[in-house]
């Protein structure tokens, strides 16, 4: 005889520390979850009773009770379906842990410790949780489930605990945050664990934007096979019904919604999206400015404001100066025209002229140099600010990684800002950005795209004055950055001469103190300058 459980996974977006909203966010999608699929079990993200990452909030003792008042409501709220939820939880002798909870029948049946706590990239899980070694395996209408939470499906330990322990389906709890290649990576990883104890997974992931992360959802279920045979959206908050039926002494996940996914720059473009979007509104934004120069990076970042926010809540800014060519004003006229932005033009050469004169004494003796250039940004920078304070809009900073990587932006000019979402997005994929944009609904004058970049600060600018093409440059960041090569490996492995990677890498290490006070920005690569990479600024370090 067989019987269907119908598991729903929840891929929603709590917010960090907002306890009474997340808790509301999970009573409410659970009640649907049974009115439209008739749900026999609820599984959510990791610690969605507080968000993630909740970061040094978890040292504050009153968090605990808030948590426990959480589990409480919940219980007394859901009766009619089981609920698997993720929390902290605070022991009596002052040990933290990340938890999964089973809530059936309004009480906590059974209850699961996180064991793999991963201490890389941007997660510190080591400073504030112990971990268990235990299995936790649940009976639920004649079938056994697993519980697993995040991290622990990526080691073959804590699935073969449970598969030992008698568990014939897997329920994982993640919050996994984006990274382009980060979905099929999650794929390989849970077929692995399956061809290992032959068992079903569901996979459920969180969705939304946290600071400098984005949660992509993107929840799955593979059969004891390893095929997925339900996918959900990337980038979307939704319920996903997973339909198990049992068929003598195997548990069968039946096919059922298979989402298309994002590849490439579209996959990219939509975590950009979300990443502005949940920054401005959880952070109380009346919307962005930003300013327009004309440049690739700046229209690119005013396509994913007006994407995120609308056109009626984005401000775009033009400050010409005399070295501002007709062709940079004509086309950020035209993109803030097409994109139906509140669009102002603000020229600064009398301020600049006005600062000049107050230096004028200071700096006599002293030739015109780079100096002067940086007095043009950082008059920008304050003028955006200004405005910022004045309405409530956030500003985007619109510098890239390549550029953040070399120092080629100027500390307090160009890099001012609330939020930058271009922070963790090499020049070359901003071109190809750019050009995904277009295919969308044409926004970005082709002018911009296929010109030379130029910063516009001295006569017949442009970035290869001062830098190696950005295929080049991108090539040795990565190769640098992500992959800690040394500068003799990249040469050889990259046919570039040896004087031109060492003095990128030069470049690289000199201008971690601008990037220390850099806004912050969307991690979308698996190794993104902040938390990902942590490099001392005062060093004296040298590659042998």
């Amino acid at each position: 005889m067989s019987e269907q459980i119908q598991v729903v996974m929840a891929q929603i977006d709590p917010v960090v520390g907002d306890i009474q909203g997340n808790v509301d966010l999970i009573i409410a999608s659970a009640k649907t979850a049974v009115t439209e699929y008739q749900a026999d079990i609820v599984v959510f993200p990791e610690m969605t009773i507080t968000g993630y990452p909740p970061e040094d909030l978890l040292f504050r003792e009153d968090l605990y009770k808030q948590i426990d008042q959480a589990l409480s409501t919940i219980c007394d709220a859901v009766q009619d379906t089981v609920v698997v939820v993720g929390y902290p939880m605070l022991d009596d002798l002052g040990e933290r842990f990340n938890m999964a909870a089973w809530i059936q029948d309004g009480k906590i049946i059974a209850s699961y410790i996180k064991q793999n706590l991963p201490n890389y990239s941007v997660f510190d899980e080591k400073r504030y949780f112990s971990s268990a070694e235990m299995p936790c395996v649940v009976e639920y209408k004649g079938v056994s489930f697993g519980l697993l939470i995040c991290e622990d499906i990526w080691k073959m330990a804590p699935a073969s605990q449970a598969a030992e322990a008698g568990a014939e389906v897997l329920l994982t709890l993640n919050a996994s945050p984006f990274s382009s290649e980060k979905h099929q990576d999650r794929i390989h990883t849970v077929k692995r664990r399956v061809s290992e104890n032959h068992l079903p997974v569901i996979y459920v992931n969180q969705v939304g934007g946290q600071d400098e992360l984005v949660f992509d959802g993107g929840s799955f279920a593979t059969c004891a096979e390893g095929e997925v045979q339900v996918q959900s959206a990337e980038f979307v908050r939704e319920l996903i019904p997973v339909s198990l039926l049992t068929q003598g002494s195997s548990v069968v996940v039946m096919p059922g919604q298979k989402a298309t996914l994002f590849e490439n720059e579209a996959r990219v473009y939509n975590a950009l999206v979300m990443g502005v979007k949940d920054y401005v509104h959880k952070n109380g934004f009346a919307g962005a400015l930003l300013g327009l120069s004309g440049g690739i990076d700046s229209a690119l970042t005013l396509a994913i404001a007006v994407d995120a926010l609308e056109a009626e809540n984005v401000e775009a800014v033009m400050m010409p100066f005399k070295y501002t060519a007709d062709i940079s004003i004509e086309d950020a006229a035209k993109q803030a025209k097409k994109m139906g932005v509140h669009y102002h033009s603000i020229p600064i050469e009398s301020v600049f002229d006005s600062v000049e004169a107050a230096l004028a004494p200071r700096f006599s003796g002293y030739a015109e140099d780079v100096t002067e250039e940086n007095m043009q940004a950082r008059i920008r920078g304050t003028l955006l600010m200004s405005i910022s304070n004045k309405v409530g809009k956030v500003v985007l900073a619109t510098s890239n990684k390549s550029e953040a990587a070399v120092g080629y932006t100027t500390l307090y000019g160009d890099m001012v800002g609330g939020f930058s979402p271009l922070k963790d997005v090499p020049k070359t994929l901003v071109y190809k950005l750019a050009q995904y944009r277009n295919t969308l609904g044409e926004v970005i004058p082709e002018r911009v795209i296929t010109r030379p970049p130029s910063a516009e600060l001295r006569p017949d600018q442009t970035d290869q004055d001062s830098l190696p093409d950005y295929d080049t440059l991108d090539a040795i960041i990565k190769a640098y950055v992500k992959q800690d090569k040394a500068p003799t490996e990249i040469s050889e492995a990259l046919s570039i001469p040896l004087a031109e990677v060492e003095r990128v890498a030069r470049m690289i290490n000199r201008n971690e103190y601008k990037r220390r006070q850099a806004a912050p920005g969307i991690k979308i690569t698996k190794r993104a300058f902040g938390r990902d990479r942590r490099y001392p600024i005062t060093s004296h370090y040298q590659e042998k």
